[in-house]
């Protein structure tokens, strides 16, 4: 029985059409990925970050415009939450570098956020308590974790949900430094108000 052979232009064609799949199929995994982080922060703030006023672990009151002059990465996190410990190390090490303010997202009251902060050793971290999650509504968080970078006017420049890599953050916070910062203007939406956490 004659075998058949393929023709020369044959073969080029049938790999062609294998790679054009492989990058059809490559652009729909990026599409679903956008789609699903652009639901994940739906509704999440955006333009100028809304003034924070808190009082950290230690007693000292804090306010996120004291933070301005340099690009702060604002992060909420939870003792409860499995991928927020995975972070620990990371916002630790980001926290050497560069402004960190974190808020405890549904944690109890200080007393246990402190004793959580001792038990990982995470007593250098400057940690807002919110309990009933004031803080979180007023950035339009659902969930934990999530980070917010601001730049050095307080503009959120970068907002992720979910685990983010340390480099990947790190970045985040050098290109929010080399971006032109616009100044932030006194005109403030009802989103932007003020929210005293204790």
């Amino acid at each position: 029985m004659p075998q058949t052979t393929l023709k020369p232009e044959e073969k080029p064609k049938k790999k062609k059409a294998k790679w054009f799949r492989y990058l059809i199929d490559f652009l729909i995994i990026v599409m679903l990925i956008i789609a699903f982080r652009s639901w994940q922060q739906r509704s999440m703030v955006s333009g100028v970050a809304p003034e924070i006023q808190g009082v950290l672990m230690d007693g000292t009151i804090t306010e996120l415009k004291k933070y301005r002059g340099k690009p702060v990465l604002l992060h909420f996190w939870a003792t409860w939450c499995p991928f927020c410990k995975l972070e620990e190390g990371s916002i630790t090490g980001i926290a050497k570098d560069w402004p960190v303010l974190t808020i405890a997202y549904q944690s109890g009251d200080k007393a246990n956020i402190e004793k959580y902060l001792k038990k990982q050793g995470l007593e250098s971290w400057s940690v807002i308590s919110d309990p009933e999650s004031r803080l979180a509504k007023l950035y339009g968080v659902t969930g934990v974790p999530t980070s917010f970078i601001l730049d050095a006017n307080g503009n959120i420049r970068f907002r992720e949900v979910g685990m983010t890599s340390a480099w990947g953050l790190r970045a985040r916070l050098w290109y929010a430094n080399k971006m032109p910062n616009p100044e932030v203007s006194n005109i403030t939406n009802n989103k932007q108000a003020t929210a005293l956490a204790q």
